[in-house]
């Protein structure tokens, strides 16, 4: 029995060795990982830093003149903070200014561009049946080829993956007569598979002569703007279907896969973007369509878009197309072979990893409940916030000190391990804010330094914790080995119960606060993990080593483990009673 004992023991006491180096080469990679990523420092929050400041101002929406109210303005505002701060660490602020406009403050090296982007568009997004289409642009129209009937690469899929490519069915040399009959007879046509459409037999039969000629002056309208829309020009792709309600056919402008402007005339919407559950960025691996975006819809939205698709197929091209449109113009045009009865669908196109996170964010946030102007973009400073930062690591640097001169004083020798230990979390703790940056957009602040100098104090106790029980059980007449080993369990079972509540009050404050002060929450709840990893896989470890030193051992009076100076107790020996003499005479 003796030999499997030793044996163990010396697995145990190899254990130490490992854990020092998983920690080392976990910094190290870590490390590696931080200089590969070109983001060497951790990402400063506009106090800090400085960055850019927004103005948006709404603007009510035709035929809703009170649109501007508190609450829409609150929903704007919890919407586009959840855009850009989604994990609530990127330090962009979002607050409202007066009764209509909305203030933005994203940090430096934010990407700017692609946060006023976000901030910025309503992400209003309908699924709409194609009445007609065709390449746009007088250049297309003078010149027939056939790269004018182009394919596309959106598409539309159910889980069962089923895939369409839609294409463009109107010739480029349609004249404007034409045009014109095109648009009216998809007008009329009973295969127009809007449900709020007025295009049904029964109801055009049953129509007054009033509402005939209402209607007929629509479509006459429609018509016009149809033929002298130019998707090529700029301006008037940003007209196009200006003032139409989302019950109403209008007209709009995409590109196809060729990179050419295609304009539509397009019915009445009949799936909306508050029917998406939920909506991601996804790298299509199986095709050369690159990233799109994936929809999950909602038990409403699945029914709609089941219909919809049911209708779509049973029409001939390009009346069983939908076009998906994101702020009037559309980003996709699939045709529809079957109903899709999957719940889901698909956006793809020529879109790279930024612009399909993007779409992504805006669909799984929602769409704003008002337009918006841009009013004025300004340059924030950080004057104020780079004093206080000097400030505070002035007093970090100070309280640090104060910890490393008690250590030394109090514990001596102990101090070897205390030390390093602090430089360890110290360095994981810069490693990984520095990761989360480019990662989740993490950005330190200032209530974020707090936290980090808060932590000092929380990876400090935990070390004295476990001093102070291997004391104990020196006290009790143990050596230093078995005095390690015993006071661990105890040690551990105290550090993690205190870090445990650490942790919760830190996870409370994140999630009922707001702004800066989840900051603090953050970085305290992740330099209270740190604390659990560095006792566990370096101060425990390096103690165990440094235990087997004799000037550990032996209890040297500058080790801090000096049996006589704790008061330690002589070790129990028992010992034998002396047995009574034996009596000559009774022997």
């Amino acid at each position: 029995m003796a030999a499997p004992k030793k044996g163990r023991s010396a697995s145990a006491q190899s254990r130490p060795g490992r854990s020092l180096a998983f920690i080392l080469i976990a910094i190290a990679a870590l490390t590696g990982g931080m200089f590969l990523s070109g983001h060497p420092t951790p990402r400063l929050g506009i106090d800090l830093a400085g960055g850019t400041s927004i103005t948006l101002t709404a603007k009510n929406e035709p035929g809703q003149p009170n649109a501007i109210n508190k609450t829409n303005m609150n929903t704007a505002v919890d919407i586009m903070n959840r855009r850009v701060n989604g994990l609530g660490v990127s330090e962009a602020e979002v607050q409202t200014q007066g009764s209509d406009n909305i203030i933005v403050n994203i940090p430096k090296g934010t990407n700017s561009k692609e946060a006023r982007a976000q901030v910025g568009t309503t992400a209003k997004l309908y699924f709409r049946p194609v009445l007609a289409t065709e390449v746009s642009g007088s250049a297309a129209s003078a010149s027939p080829s056939p790269s004018a009937s182009s394919s596309s690469s959106s598409k539309a899929t159910d889980k069962a993956t089923e895939k369409a490519t839609s294409s463009s069915s109107a010739s480029p040399t349609s004249s404007a007569t034409s045009q014109g009959r095109a648009v009216t007879d998809a007008l009329k046509a009973d295969s127009t598979p809007s449900a709020s459409s007025s295009a049904s037999p029964s109801a055009s039969s049953s129509a007054s002569p009033s509402a005939n000629a209402s209607a007929s002056a629509a479509a006459t309208k429609l018509q016009a703007q149809y033929t002298a829309l130019d998707c090529t020009d700029k301006a008037q792709r940003a007209k196009a279907g200006e003032g139409s309600k989302e019950t109403d056919p209008t007209v709009a402008c995409g590109k196809n896969s060729s990179g050419q402007w295609q304009k539509y005339v397009l019915g009445p919407a009949e799936v909306k973007g508050t029917d998406i559950k939920s909506a991601a960025a996804v790298f299509d691996t199986q095709s050369a369509a690159g990233w799109k975006v994936t929809m999950e819809f909602t038990s409403g939205g699945s029914k709609k878009f089941a219909d919809i698709t049911g209708k779509l197929a049973k029409n001939q091209s390009p009346q069983n197309q939908f076009a998906i449109v994101l702020d009037g113009d559309v980003v996709s045009d699939p045709f529809v072979q079957q109903a899709l009865t999957g719940g889901s669908a698909e956006i793809s196109g020529s879109f790279d990893q930024t612009e399909a996170q993007s779409l992504a964010n805006m669909l799984k946030y929602g769409s704003l409940p008002l337009d918006f102007k841009e009013s004025s973009v300004t340059t924030v400073t950080a004057a104020l916030g780079g004093e206080q930062l000097h400030a505070g690591l002035i007093a970090g640097a100070i309280g640090l000190g104060l910890v490393v001169i008690y250590l030394v004083v109090y514990y001596r020798g102990l101090s070897i391990i205390a030390i390093p230990s602090l430089l360890v979390s110290g360095a994981l703790t810069y490693v990984i804010m520095a990761l989360l940056g480019p990662t989740i957009g993490f950005a330190l602040n200032l209530p974020a330094v707090c936290g980090a100098i808060v932590a000092i104090g929380i990876t400090a106790d935990s070390f004295i914790v476990f001093f102070e029980r291997i004391r104990d059980e020196i006290r009790e007449g143990r050596s230093l080995r078995p005095a390690v080993e015993r006071a661990w369990p105890r040690a551990r079972r105290t550090i993690l119960v205190s870090d445990f509540v650490s942790f919760l009050a830190a996870a409370v404050l994140f999630i009922v606060t707001v702004g800066k002060v989840q900051g603090f929450a953050f970085t305290l709840g992740l330099t209270t993990v740190l604390d659990v990893v560095v006792v566990f896989f370096f101060t425990k470890p390096l103690m165990t080593l440094l235990a087997r030193r004799k000037f550990y051992a032996s209890g040297h009076k500058w080790s801090g483990l000096d049996p006589k100076a704790l008061g330690a107790k002589p070790p129990l020996r028992r010992t034998r009673r002396p047995s009574a003499p034996v009596d000559p005479k009774e022997a």
